[in-house]
């Protein structure tokens, strides 16, 4: 029985002026994964970062495009690998579980690891803004989606070469980690969430994320979201509440018209009415794109099945995969 390939590992560093720390994060993952191929994608740093990147060893691919959703788009598409290990470059997360992380995928046969961030003993590792906007839009992708996660927005992930290929990558921010969550809760893919240590920043590095715009952000790409994942619960949602209202403020006008024939408050059943007929224009809106949702999630469910595990290194004498390195 022939022995089992050893997946080619490629780690992605995403980074925006992080020339103190980046070569740090680089030798710790050089020394996790000594095997691995070691990208970092700059996205227009004005510090030394490419220097300190290069210096270090590691690959470098230049991103024009600012916002991490771009970089992890370019990243997916020009990376070819059996397995991806995505982290930030800013050190806060521990490159020692690498390889934990990456065996559980391998050998799991998963789609998706994710580091969920622990934070315990380190006072400056997430700030109180942070922690609590992490653990609301966890409670509202919960509610909204599924109990799959508790941390969607961990940047520490691992990724099998079908997820990375069939994923859409529409996002251009911070959104990224949402979006990976949700095309996994929409796919069924297997996944699983693994604590990990995250550290404080050094102090020669600023973080990128802004609280409240980003916080936005993340709210109207979840609402957006939810409109294409799940269009019927959205619009049934919003029909249930034009359809109370109506019946609020116009069942008065119809009690009154039954009693003496009359409608004196022309407006108010004008109102009544027009609710009325958004209610029923939104419950068929909903139920139409809830039938092209499912035509989407065919096609992206289709594409994902037509990946191999495997990278076509391991298929360059052009004979068929054997059909354990399928997904």
């Amino acid at each position: 029985m022939p022995a089992a390939p050893i997946p080619h590992v490629a780690v992605v560093l995403p980074c925006l002026n992080e020339g103190a720390v980046i070569k740090g994060v680089v030798a710790e993952f050089r020394k996790a994964l000594p095997q691995a191929e070691i990208y970092v994608f700059d996205n227009g740093s004005t510090d030394s970062t490419i220097a300190e990147a290069t210096a270090a060893g590691a690959i470098i691919r230049r991103i024009r495009q600012r916002g991490k959703g771009n970089v992890v788009r370019q990243a997916f598409a020009q990376v070819d690998a059996d397995v991806y290990v995505l982290a930030d470059g800013d050190g806060t997360y521990d490159a020692a579980c690498a390889p934990q992380l990456v065996e559980l995928l391998w050998e799991e046969r998963l789609d998706m690891v994710v580091g969920a961030r622990e934070h315990e003993g380190e006072s400056g590792a997430y700030r109180k803004g942070h922690q609590m906007g992490n653990r609301l839009f966890n409670w509202l992708v919960q509610r909204l989606f599924s109990p799959t996660f508790i941390d969607i927005f961990s940047g520490y992930r691992v990724f099998s070469r079908p997820f990375v290929k069939s994923f859409p990558a529409l996002a251009t921010g911070f959104e990224s980690e949402t979006e990976m969550s949700l095309h996994a809760i929409q796919l069924g893919l297997p996944c699983l969430e693994v604590p990990t240590r995250y550290r404080s920043r050094d102090e020669a590095s600023k973080s990128k994320l802004k609280t409240y715009r980003d916080g936005f952000r993340i709210l109207w790409f979840i609402i957006r979201l939810l409109k294409h994942l799940r269009p019927l619960a959205l619009f049934a949602t919003l029909a249930t509440l034009a359809a109370a209202t109506s019946l609020a403020i116009g069942l008065g006008v119809i009690v009154e018209f039954m009693q003496t024939g009359l409608v004196p408050r022309l407006p108010t059943a004008i109102a009544a009415a027009s609710l009325m007929i958004i209610a029923g224009v939104s419950l068929a809106t909903g139920l139409i794109l809830d039938g092209v949702a499912y035509t989407q999630q065919e096609t992206k469910r289709l594409a994902y099945l037509s990946i191999h595990r495997l990278s076509p290194r391991w298929t360059s004498d052009k004979q068929a995969p054997d059909a354990a390195s399928r997904t």
